[in-house]
């Protein structure tokens, strides 16, 4: 004789399982629209996919929380460099005028001792003096052979700075009139062209960062009562320029007369 089966009881907590799944989605939702409301558009991107994999994974809690920092070793993964990507340029120095100052007087000591240069450090920056007797014939704007030595190692400080440079041509009080010549003017600015042909076809100084003036006999430096105050007068003055200053004065005249 067979036994009756007997069924099966029903299972009244199915609910659960929708609830359960239902509370979930609802957690999620509002995660998203925290994310959302947040500035860093990153972290809300990170946090859309992090929903998503837990979701499919089953790992929902952990990995947002981790994004929203409410886990103490929580890390935030690191993004591969870009290749595309190049780094700063290096910006330029303002040139070191003081060290600059220090290695000329160095350089051109003996230039400096027999009166032949001047090295001074002023507001508008390195002014590097040439008397005319050590570098140019009288009334002439071709530079003597023998101040080569001496403008290679001007040169080579102008090298390796970035300043401007300013060619200055100046006279004495003394008009001058030749067959090249009409007027002081026409010499100091013609000297001042010379300097700058010297350093750019001789010692490659790129044209874009020299300058000329000529100035004639408006700012002596001595007085043009005395012929020793003329031969100090009759210069070149070669002026590394000071970047800071937004305005490049003139030497100021020393002229007492």
């Amino acid at each position: 004789m067979s036994r009756k089966k007997h069924a099966a009881p029903e299972n009244h907590e199915r609910w659960l399982v929708s609830y359960a799944d239902f509370i979930t989605l609802l957690f999620a939702f509002f995660v998203v629209m925290f994310a959302s409301s947040q500035a860093d558009k990153t972290k809300a991107k990170q946090v859309s996919q992090a929903v998503s994999e837990a979701l499919e994974r089953g790992r929902f809690g952990g990995a947002v929380a981790g994004l929203l920092g409410r886990t103490v070793n929580a890390k935030q993964p690191k993004r591969p460099p870009d290749p595309n990507t190049r780094p700063p340029a290096k910006a330029e120095g303002n040139g070191d005028l003081a060290g600059s100052l220090a290695y000329l007087n160095q350089e051109l000591e003996p230039e400096i001792k027999t009166g032949k240069v001047k090295v001074e450090l002023q507001a508008r920056g390195l002014v590097i003096s040439l008397r005319e007797a050590a570098f140019f014939p009288s009334g002439d704007d071709r530079i003597l052979p023998t101040a080569y030595d001496s403008l290679k190692k001007i040169a080579a400080v102008i090298d390796k700075l970035p300043n401007a440079v300013r060619l200055e041509g100046h006279t004495d009080a003394v008009p001058i009139h030749n067959s090249r010549f009409q007027s002081n003017w026409q010499l100091s600015a013609a000297r001042g062209i010379a300097m700058l042909d010297m350093f750019t076809k001789t010692f490659g100084i790129p044209p874009q960062r020299l300058c000329i003036a000529g100035y004639a006999d408006t700012m002596p430096v001595e007085s043009n009562d005395s012929a020793e105050g003329r031969s100090h007068n009759r210069r070149v003055d070669i002026v590394i320029v000071n970047p800071g200053d937004a305005k490049v004065d003139a030497p100021a005249s020393h002229d007492k007369t």
